[in-house]
């Protein structure tokens, strides 16, 4: 191929890289500006999306007060995304004076409508005493709620809690179903405290294998716990742990022993 050719084939590509860039960057322009024309109409929905188009700089500058603008709009209309992104301002200081007061409220606000970022950070709020008087039966109520929902921490943190007693009457068999919860969705502390109580036989039957299975998903090779583990075990059973770990992850969690 000649000089003249390559230098050809190069400024094509280059100009419908340029087109295509164009495209994109118009399209992206078209959608911001859908969305302030709803917001600036009134639409709790879309100002809540302008205020975290601002506060992320997705589609226009980063811009933390103009975010806080708009989600303060939208979270005084009711909506609970906006509430909780008012909240979480609160709490953090960002742009406003920090309140644990104030951020609690907002917070509340937006877990009462089974916002899940809100409902963990009111267990948050009730464990750490930020805001409201410390309580741990108080913190494990919104966990467990958030819990319902399918929020995987929110699982690892009720599991937990069941395994030490804390803000729930201790009960391993609870500890076990709610971080198996979590660990199914790939939680990897989950992964590792399930994988201690198949070691120890607390709230499930007692099985090495299954316990290096969950260690084995946790990628804790490198911690002492599975070392012990593994010291533990015939080659066969170890070479059986690893067997259900592939089969566990290639099944999306389906099919974990």
């Amino acid at each position: 191929m000649s000089n003249s050719n390559r230098w050809l084939k190069a400024i094509t590509a280059a100009a419908a890289s340029l087109v295509v860039m164009a495209c994109v960057s118009s399209t992206q322009d078209q959608q911001v500006s859908a969305v302030r024309l709803a917001a600036e109409q009134g639409d709790a929905t879309a100002q809540a999306a302008l205020g975290e188009m601002y506060y992320r700089g997705d589609g226009v500058e980063k811009d933390r007060i103009e975010a806080r603008h708009w989600y303060w709009l939208a979270a005084e209309q009711g909506d609970a995304v906006a509430q909780h992104a008012i909240g979480a301002m609160y709490y953090h200081g960002m742009n406003m004076p920090q309140d644990d007061v104030e951020a609690v409220r907002w917070f509340r606000l937006a877990a009462e409508q089974d916002n899940i970022a809100a409902l963990n950070q009111m267990a948050l709020m009730y464990h750490r005493g930020r805001g409201v008087v410390q309580d741990d039966d108080e913190a494990a109520r919104w966990d467990h709620m958030a819990a319902e929902k399918g929020d995987a921490g929110a699982q690892r943190a009720l599991g937990i809690k069941y395994a030490v007693g804390q803000g729930v009457a201790q009960d391993y068999t609870q500890a076990a179903h709610w971080l198996r919860l979590s660990a199914e969705q790939d939680d990897l502390r989950a992964q590792q405290v399930l994988a201690l109580m198949y070691h120890r036989g607390d709230g499930v039957e007692q099985d090495n294998v299954l316990a290096l299975m969950w260690f084995n998903l946790a990628s804790s090779a490198e911690i002492p716990a599975h070392d012990q583990l593994a010291a533990e075990m015939t080659p066969q059973q170890i070479e059986r742990a690893q067997e259900l770990a592939t089969f566990c992850r290639a099944s999306n969690f389906e099919d974990c022993g």
